[in-house]
């Protein structure tokens, strides 16, 4: 563990969660192939990147998306990340600061592990180029949320050597970079051998750019942006799904599982009646609540839950909203809009907890499990429930193409910004002649507002939103009638890392 951390309690719920199966002496691979597969697990495994905490920083601060559940699950939440009256000591802020720099830690320890071997052969190198993805991954998502953080390059076991001051975030990007460009490098094009893909969700080439261009959009390094987005686009290796409904199926079936829109996933399966468990609480944590502790709709614990802001803001003509948001007491639209034929239990304020209820008036569809999964897993008519067999998209090629547009656009190629906008509209309008109609470049302004609300749309409950409000300079006049101020773009460091650390490593300063 590394030691300007400490473990904290959590949620009851995150501490509950099955323990993996798999071991790395199980899967009898080299040194450095078992500790790359140990950094998936991580992935999979710890609620900083895959529940609560995640979802917490990524998307309940936003407009789009609320804490949901019950009022007494994690009520502390709604004050933390709803209203930003940020606490610099609590179980989920506490644990996205400690998986963090755990995942760090782990890709560390596989860095110095190939050092010391000496490794050129091109199997390690892979095994290299996914330990520095994971490793860049971590630290822009802590540079996102906090600003400067301890920059920690190497691996130890004594908890003193880790104790590190603040670096800047112009430090950590360039090591986010210096990560990147060997990322880039040692990982394939794809794992395909004759014609199958060997494993799916691992890391990739293009995820590496993928996650770069992100890392140079937030820095505004246009130039950069462009040209690896375009490097994306012309491995050939990604396209849009034909069906945006189709992103999202993790049936038996798995058809939207590591589609051709996919360019990082998290890898979740539960065998039949739950045998063999390699799950993640992902879906769990987003699905329908249902008061009480037993009922057919007790699907999952009901986090992350659309607003009515959002609701209200979006226009019923675009298909994404069908497919997006499921209504309490309505029925759930059926296959075309990502349903399965059924009606929820129906929503009263005054009713929350009672029989015959659910807890929020909506919920985010994208997670919605599939009936015959939670019957062909046993994870049904649970207190909480679960849909521990759902992918987390992380990367997906809707992202490349509107980073591309949004790049672009702030270069003068209103042209490309255009096209590239236009792609991702016309998948979602589908077969409809009338709704999201083209938009045709009339100057950088009408277009870069266009842009802003089609990623609004596009990747409405998935996190993206809070960190673009951000770059963009808009949170303030989003997020200001929430409790937002300026300061409020980097949350606190944990009190119990500063501690730990016996005053090497401070406070940020606004707070």
């Amino acid at each position: 563990m590394i030691p300007i951390i400490i473990l904290v309690a959590g949620c009851k719920k995150y501490l509950d969660r099955k323990p993996l199966t798999a071991t790395l002496d199980d899967l009898h691979q080299g040194t450095l192939e078992a500790q790359s597969f140990g950094l998936y697990s991580i992935l999979r495994g710890y609620g900083g990147f895959s529940t609560l905490p995640w979802l917490d920083f990524n998307s309940i601060r936003d407009d789009d998306a609320q804490k949901g559940s019950s009022k007494t699950d994690g009520a502390e939440i709604n004050a933390e990340f709803e209203t930003f009256q940020y606490t610099k000591d609590d179980w989920a802020t506490d644990t996205y600061w400690n998986d963090h720099y755990y995942m760090i830690n782990q890709a560390n320890k596989e860095l110095f592990t190939a050092d010391s071997l000496k490794v050129s052969d091109e199997a390690s190198l892979r095994n290299v180029g996914e330990a520095r993805f994971f490793r860049a991954y971590s630290y822009f998502e802590l540079v996102k949320a906090y600003g400067d953080v301890p920059l920690i390059d190497f691996y130890y076991t004594d908890a003193s050597k880790g104790i590190r001051p603040k670096s800047p975030a112009a430090n950590i990007y360039a090591l986010i970079d210096s990560d990147l460009v060997l990322a880039t490098q040692y990982l394939p094009v794809n794992w395909n051998v004759g014609g199958n893909n060997l494993y799916p969700g691992r890391l990739t080439s293009g995820a590496a750019k993928t996650l770069w261009a992100q890392t140079y959009l937030f820095r505004q390094n246009w130039s950069k942006v462009v040209a690896l987005c375009n490097d994306v686009i012309s491995s050939n290796q990604y396209s849009l799904k034909p069906n945006f409904v189709d992103i999202w199926k993790d049936g038996l079936n798995g058809a939207g599982k590591n589609g051709l829109e996919s360019i990082f996933e998290e890898q979740s399966w539960i065998t039949q009646g739950g045998a063999t468990y390699y799950g993640t609480q992902w879906g769990t944590s987003q699905n329908v609540r249902q008061g009480g502790a037993t009922g057919d709709w007790n699907l999952g614990w009901g986090w992350n839950t659309p607003t009515q802001n959002l609701v209200s803001n979006w226009d019923d003509s675009d298909p994404r909203k069908a497919a997006t948001i499921l209504y309490s007491g309505q029925f759930d639209g059926g296959a075309a809009t990502g349903g399965y034929g059924a009606t929820l239990p129906k929503y009263n304020k005054d009713s929350i907890g009672k029989s015959g209820f659910v807890d929020q008036p909506y919920w985010n569809k994208k997670v919605y499990s599939d009936p015959q999964m939670r019957l062909f897993t046993g994870e049904i008519g649970q207190c909480c429930g679960g849909a521990d067999w759902i992918n987390h998209r992380i990367l997906r090629y809707a992202d490349v193409l509107l980073m591309l547009a949004e790049a672009s656009n702030e270069t003068g190629d209103g042209a490309t910004a255009e096209a590239m906008l236009e792609q991702v509209r016309a998948r979602a309008r589908g077969a409809s002649t009338t709704a999201l109609p083209h938009i045709a470049f009339a100057s950088q302004s009408q277009m870069r507002t266009a842009i802003k609300n089609e990623r609004r749309w596009e990747f409405a409950m998935e996190g993206y939103r809070f960190y673009d409000l951000v770059r963009w300079g808009d949170a303030i006049g989003v997020l200001g009638s929430l409790g937002y101020t300026n300061r409020c773009r980097f949350y606190p460091i944990p009190q119990p890392a500063i501690n730990i650390s016996n005053g090497v490593l401070v406070q940020n300063p606004e707070w």
